[in-house]
């Protein structure tokens, strides 16, 4: 069974890109402690980031973290995200 999880949102802060992680390793119904171990950093770190108490959190450890998630990080030019009707959705609008 593939699980495909898309998390589209345009996030500005570290803070918003641990809530993300967060929302997906729960959806997933995995523990942090077993994210960590995987991705190779404190369960203690991952708790930190997914509450946004960290002032910097490392591309490898993100790589890895999003890794273990089946997630990847995909760049698009500012003001460039997408057609009215995706942002509606991606506001909770229909």
């Amino acid at each position: 069974m593939t699980n495909l999880l898309m998390y589209k949102s345009i996030m500005k802060t570290l803070q918003e890109l641990g809530e993300a992680v967060s929302a997906a390793r729960r959806e997933l119904r995995l523990k942090q402690k077993d994210v960590a171990a995987q991705a190779g950093i404190t369960p203690e770190l991952l708790l930190r980031f997914e509450r946004g108490q960290v002032a910097e959190f490392g591309a490898r450890k993100l790589l890895a973290v999003l890794a273990v998630l089946g997630m990847e990080v995909t760049f698009v030019k500012a003001g460039t995200s997408g057609s009215l009707d995706e942002l509606r959705r991606e506001r909770g609008g229909v």
